[in-house]
C-alpha cells in the first residue's frame, strides 16, 4: 500500500514521513498528524470513556487503526509500512493519547516490537513478519515482566531450551500489554545451558502456538481499555530463526526496544496532560464564583500556567530524544529524561485538573477524573521513575 486512509475517505500518500533532525515537518507529515487528530478527537474520546466504565478492550477499533496505517508506524515502506521517524511517531501517539490513552499504549507497544524486528530479526523472516504485523489480526506484545522480575530483568525465570531445530519455552509473563489480542509476543527468556544462570535471549513467539494460556488482569486503576494479561507458556515450541538478535543478546535488544518505548510513553503522557490542560482552561472560563469566572483568580490561573509550562517542557524533552534517535545518536539518558519528566508532569497536571474542577472533578461524569487515573501508570510501565533516575545518573557518571 502506498496510501494511508482516513475514515472520512481522505488519503495522504505515504511519502516523506522522515525528515532530518530539527527540520520542519513535510506536508505529508502534517497531513498525517492532522488526520489522526481529527479521527481521535472525533471517534475515540467517547469510546474510551465506555471502555473505562465497562473495562472492555479497545480491540474493536483495531481494523480502523489498520486502515489508517497506525499499526504500521515503525514498519519499513518495503513491507508496506509508514516508516515514520521518531518525531512524527511521537506526535501521532500524543494525538491518539489526547483522546484515548488506552489506544495510545496499544500502538506504542505494538510499534516497539515492529521497530526492533525491522532491525534485529532474521533477514529472511523480517519482510514476511513485518508485512503481516501491519494488520489488525497480527497485533504485537512485548513480554519481559514476570511476577518476580520487573525493573530487574536478572530475575527472569522463563526459560528456553534447544530442541535441535528450535526452542521450547516454559514460564509465565505478567503485566503484558496487548496480551489478549496479540498474535506475536517478543519474549525475554533465559537459555538453559548457556552458563551458570543461562544467557538472556529475545525470542518471537507466535500467539497461535500450542501451550499458550492468557488470563486477563482485571480491576486496573486506569488505562482500562488497554489489555493487560498474564501469559503462561507451557512447552511452547518456536523455530530456531525466531531468535531475535542472537544468543545472549536479550539484554541489549531489551534496552534498544525500551529506549524507543520510553519516548512513546512520554508522548502518551503529554497527550493526557494536554487533554487535562484544555479541560482546565475551558472549565475555568465557565465556572463562576464570587461573581466572576474562576480562571480570573490567581490561584487557578497559576495552576493553568504551571501546567502549560510543564507540558511545553515535556514536549521539548521528547523532541530532543526523538531527534537523537532519528540521527542515529540515541542515548538512554535522553529518552529517560523525556519519560521521567513527561510522566511525572502529566500526573501533576492531572491533579491540578481535578482540583480546578472541584467536586465535579471527583466524579466519573467529568473526564478529568478518568485522566487522573490514566496518568498514574505512566510513571510505572516502560521503566519506573526510579529506574529512569538511575539510568540518567549512570549516564552522567560515564
Amino acid at each position: 500500500m502506498d496510501r494511508t486512509a482516513f475514515p472520512d475517505g481522505r488519503h495522504t500518500r505515504r511519502l516523506r514521513l522522515r525528515t532530518a533532525p530539527h527540520r520542519a515537518w513535510t506536508e505529508e507529515q502534517q497531513l498525517l498528524v492532522e488526520g489522526v487528530r481529527a479521527y481521535a478527537r472525533g471517534e475515540l474520546i467517547d469510546a474510551d470513556r465506555r471502555w473505562d466504565v465497562d473495562e472492555t478492550s479497545m480491540g474493536e477499533v483495531l481494523p480502523t487503526l489498520e486502515e489508517m496505517g497506525l499499526l504500521s508506524l515503525s514498519i519499513p515502506e518495503s513491507a508496506g509500512g509508514l516508516d515514520c521517524d521518531m518525531k512524527t511517531y511521537a506526535a501521532l501517539l500524543h494525538e491518539v493519547s489526547y483522546a484515548s490513552p488506552s489506544v495510545a499504549v496499544t500502538l506504542s507497544v505494538h510499534s516497539m516490537v515492529t521497530s526492533i524486528l525491522s532491525k534485529q530479526a532474521a533477514a529472511h523472516r523480517r519482510g514476511e513478519w513485518l508485512a503481516a504485523m501491519g494488520r489488525a489480526d497480527n497485533l504485537c506484545a512485548f513480554a519481559i515482566s514476570e511476577a518476580d522480575a520487573g525493573s530487574d530483568p536478572s530475575g527472569i525465570r522463563t526459560s528456553a531450551e534447544s530442541t535441535g531445530d528450535g526452542y521450547r519455552i516454559n514460564g509465565e509473563k505478567m503485566w503484558i500489554t496487548n496480551g489478549l489480542s496479540a498474535r506475536w509476543f517478543l519474549t525475554l527468556v533465559r537459555l538453559r545451558g548457556g552458563g551458570p544462570e543461562g544467557e538472556l535471549c529475545m525470542m518471537l513467539v507466535d500467539g497461535r502456538s500450542r501451550g499458550i494460556e492468557r488470563t486477563k488482569i482485571r480491576g486496573k486503576m486506569g488505562i482500562r481499555g488497554s489489555e493487560t494479561a498474564v501469559i503462561a507458556l507451557h512447552d511452547v515450541e518456536i523455530p530456531e530463526d525466531h531468535l531475535v538478535g542472537g544468543v545472549g543478546e536479550g539484554g541489549r535488544v531489551s534496552a534498544i526496544t525500551l529506549n524507543e518505548g520510553r519516548v512513546g510513553i512520554a508522548s502518551q503522557a503529554t497527550g493526557i496532560a494536554e487533554a487535562c490542560l484544555d479541560q482546565m482552561i475551558e472549565y475555568a472560563k465557565v465556572r463562576r464564583q464570587f461573581g466572576q469566572p474562576i480562571g480570573r483568580f490567581q490561584a487557578v490561573a497559576n495552576m493553568i500556567a504551571d501546567s502549560a509550562v510543564e507540558l511545553a517542557a515535556s514536549k521539548a524533552l521528547i523532541a530532543s530524544a526523538a531527534d537523537k534517535i532519528d540521527a542515529g545518536k540515541a542515548d538512554l539518558p535522553s529518552s529517560s529524561m523525556a519519560k521521567l519528566y513527561a510522566t511525572e508532569a502529566a500526573n501533576r497536571i492531572a491533579y491540578r485538573a481535578v482540583q480546578v474542577h472541584g467536586g465535579m472533578g471527583y466524579v466519573r461524569e467529568c473526564r478529568v477524573e478518568q485522566l487522573y487515573r490514566d496518568a498514574r501508570v505512566t510513571t510505572i510501565y516502560e521503566g519506573t521513575s526510579e529506574i529512569q533516575r538511575y539510568v540518567i545518573a549512570k549516564g552522567l557518571r560515564q
